[in-house]
């Protein structure tokens, strides 16, 4: 898991199949007090997070398969939480 602040949204006209119905998010990867930790990527919206958002990430691609229900999916990366606070 990762922690992330959500910086915007992805809209496209034509996307892979296993994306439907999906929103893409992207995400910036933070530390414990909210200082940038890496670069940014992007990840499928299962919480309805919005921007400015802190997240929790998974990308481990088993966890993701199982979250989503299929055995093959191009999904690397899900926003599994909105997070209140960190302390």
């Amino acid at each position: 898991m990762k922690l992330c602040r959500v910086t915007g949204n992805v809209v496209a006209t034509v996307k892979h199949e296993a994306y439907r119905g999906h929103k893409l998010m992207i995400v910036q990867p933070i530390d414990e007090t909210g200082g940038d930790a890496g670069t940014t990527f992007l990840a499928v919206d299962l919480v309805q997070a919005g921007p400015g958002d802190t997240v929790l990430v998974m990308q481990e691609g088993n966890g993701v398969r199982q979250i989503l229900k299929s055995d093959k999916l191009p999904i690397r990366s899900v926003i599994v939480g909105v997070v209140d606070d960190v302390s």
